[in-house]
């Protein structure tokens, strides 16, 4: 097992030290939602998300990207006369794993980490901080597809982040998971190495 360990300690480290990491910046569209016991009635809302990403070429054709985005996103809601949105700002962590086609096509996925900045709820031309209603943290698995122009280092994606945590502070209301697909564009810095 020791062996084994060294191996591939030996082989990453080799990918690392031949392999160019890039540094990169994203910004995009969210279309955002809210799905539970208590969605009826919940609509897309439209918001946005930007940050910085790094990626890692692990080996041959996959590479390993951490990033840390600030995203807005929340739900449209309308129930008996009463309609509103929610405002819910997360930074978000997410760590893909991908595969990179030589055409420049691409594949990702892996789990995310979110930390809740604000929640506000507003109704009848009314804002409310509706933070306490929610969980801190919010853990989701996103999934996506691209394509990089190589040349231009300018890449374009499509993700849909699945939350999988109840993000409700009060599990007795049943569960409310944040469900959102991301539209966006993206930028790596120097020169990548595949």
């Amino acid at each position: 097992m020791k062996k084994l360990y060294l191996l591939l300690l030996t082989v990453f480290s080799l990918a690392a030290a031949s392999a160019q990491v890039q540094f990169g910046i994203k910004a995009g569209a969210n279309f955002s939602t809210l799905t539970g016991d208590n969605s009826s009635g919940v609509k897309t809302k439209v918001g946005f998300h930007a940050g910085a990403l790094v990626s890692l070429p692990l080996f041959s054709e996959f590479s390993l990207q951490p990033e840390v985005m600030y995203s807005g996103e929340g739900a449209k809601y309308s129930d008996n006369s009463v309609s509103g949105t929610l405002n819910s700002n997360y930074l978000n962590v997410p760590v893909l794993f991908k595969y990179n086609n030589a055409s420049g096509f691409f594949a990702e996925t892996g789990p995310q980490i979110g930390f809740l900045l604000s929640a506000k709820s507003k109704f009848d031309g009314q804002s409310y901080d509706a933070k306490s209603g929610f969980k801190s943290t919010d853990f989701s698995w996103a999934f996506g597809l691209g394509y990089l122009l190589k040349d231009m280092n300018i890449g374009f994606d499509a993700r849909y982040n699945l939350g999988l945590a109840n993000i409700g502070a009060d599990s007795g209301n049943g569960t409310t998971k944040n469900s959102v697909i991301q539209v966006g564009v993206f930028y790596l810095f120097g020169e990548g190495g595949k």
